[in-house]
């Protein structure tokens, strides 16, 4: 990939939009990095970078990559897994939204969340108009996806119990992943918009391994990442 990248701020037009000329992508591990650099082909104004594993460490890698050049896009990118009617394993997930479902606090009647709590936000918001042209240029390309809150935990759903609890506490939810909420924060704190790309290789709930299609998923990822380029820049 070519070290020269286009330079520009962030404004947001009176549509919404950004204007973008330079992406900065955060996948967890080097097998979705590597998915996404080979769907990109070489594209110019495009930067893909680890992430670690965690919200965590997806924040302070995204926070020290902004400090090192200006970007104008932060899509956190990898596979995840899918809640059970909204996005079925092989599809793709865009994001309406991120948000830190476990973030919050247990009570007796039920767990609330850190807005509840008055402590801040544990949602980032995405521009929907955004959203909605990766998500059309997805499917224009024959790709199955959807949109919908995707969510970031700490520890993943293990138990069809859990799933039904987080699929009740945020309405459409489509997708869990570990990384989303630390890397849109980070860019949220400068001003930046972001997205969550997510390639479904298995259902929240039972931790099911022989049921996993994680090959299939990063091929997808791959897939997905060859039309950001036409649809972004």
């Amino acid at each position: 990939m070519s070290p020269d990248f286009y330079s520009a701020s962030s404004p947001l037009p009176a549509g919404g939009t950004p204007h973008i000329k330079r992406v900065l992508i955060m996948t967890p591990v080097e097998a979705e990095r590597d998915a996404v650099l080979r769907g990109l082909a070489g594209a110019p104004g495009f930067r893909v970078e680890l992430a670690g594993v965690g919200p965590v460490a997806a924040a302070v890698s995204t926070t020290a990559a902004l400090a090192a050049a200006e970007y104008d896009l932060v899509i956190t990118a990898g596979i995840a897994g899918g809640f059970e009617g909204r996005a079925a394993v092989g599809s793709l997930v865009v994001s309406s939204e991120i948000l830190a479902a476990d973030l919050g606090a247990e009570t007796p009647g039920g767990f609330l969340s850190l807005d509840e709590l008055g402590f801040g936000s544990a949602r980032v918001p995405v521009d929907a108009a955004l959203a909605g042209r990766v998500a059309e240029a997805l499917a224009a390309a024959g790709l199955s996806v959807s949109t919908g809150p995707v969510l970031t935990v700490s520890t993943v759903t293990g138990t069809a119990e859990h799933a039904l609890k987080l699929a009740g506490r945020v309405p459409g939810a489509a997708a869990e992943g570990m990384e989303g909420f630390g890397a849109a924060s980070a860019a949220l704190a400068r001003g930046i918009p972001c997205l969550e790309l997510r390639s479904v290789s298995n259902a929240v709930g039972p931790r099911n391994k022989a049921a996993w299609r994680i090959p299939e998923a990063l091929a997808m990822l791959e897939k997905a990442s060859s039309v950001l380029p036409e649809v972004l820049l």
